[in-house]
Formats: structure tokens, sequence, C-alpha cells
């Protein structure tokens, strides 16, 4: 198992419409790229000692794939669900069927933006959730799944 290995892994999964950043709302989303908060997130996770394994979907079912491959590959989970977070149980239901960490990051602050944003539906599922401080939010997560699979 992985948790054997001195490597830690750590899989940062976007959902859907996270590959369009940096053409979509940037007034909301910010102005990078999926390609650099990747680049970010591949630096942090060099200088905290953690590989990370960094993927994007527009299907829930990889995410959920993704998820389950997570319990024997990953060390941690930092997911960026995108509106699947606000919709689907199917993820959910995925994050609590793994021992994995997971933690739920978004971009924007997701309660003071519409109504329908407010709760996600992975929430209750995960260690915990940081949102609304932009691209910066990824390297938080990492900060706290380094935290806790320490």
């Amino acid at each position: 198992m992985r948790k054997e290995l001195m490597t830690r892994t750590v899989f940062v999964l976007n959902g859907p419409n996270l590959n369009m950043l940096g053409k979509r709302e940037p007034g909301i989303y910010g102005g990078k790229t999926l390609a650099d908060i990747e680049a970010d997130c591949k630096a942090a996770g060099l200088n905290l000692g953690i590989e990370v394994d960094f993927r994007q979907t527009n299907h829930e079912g990889v995410l959920v794939d993704w998820l389950h491959e997570a319990s024997d590959r990953a060390d941690a989970v930092c997911i960026n669900p995108g509106a699947y977070g606000h919709t689907s149980i199917a993820l959910h239901d995925a994050i609590r069927a793994i021992g994995t960490p997971v933690i739920e990051l978004h971009l924007s602050n997701i309660h003071a933006r519409e109504e329908f944003r407010h709760k996600t539906w992975t929430a209750p599922a995960v260690k915990g959730v940081i949102c609304g401080f932009g691209a910066h939010s990824y390297i938080l997560a990492l900060q706290a799944a380094k935290q806790l699979i320490q």
C-alpha cells in the first residue's frame, strides 16, 4: 500500500469546466489556466515533499473511478468537484467509501455566490473544505493534505 512508501502521493482531482480556467469568468475564477495551477501545485508538492498527481475531467463517473483508485494509490486527495459538488451524491458516496482523506476545494467563495452554490453534497464526506482563495486554494489544500498524512 502507498502509505508504506517514503514518497507520499496526493491526487488533485478537478471536475467539470475547470479546463476552461483563464477563459471562463476570470472575474470569479481568476486569470490562471488549469495548467498554471497544475505547475503551482507540482512546485508546492516539491516543497512539501509530496508527489502531486493532477487530473481533470468533465465526467462524473471518471471522478468516482479516480476516487476509488486513490484508495490504493494515494495518501490523500484534494478535489475541486466544480458543479458536481452541488449535485453529486455519487461523489459523496465515493468519498465515504474510501479510507483516504479527502479535502474539498473551490476557487471562489461558494458561500458568497448564488444560493444554490452554498451547499455541497460532498462537504459532509470530506475532512475539510477550502474556498475563496482563488488558485491559492489548491496550495492551502495541499498543505492541509500534508498535515493529514504525516
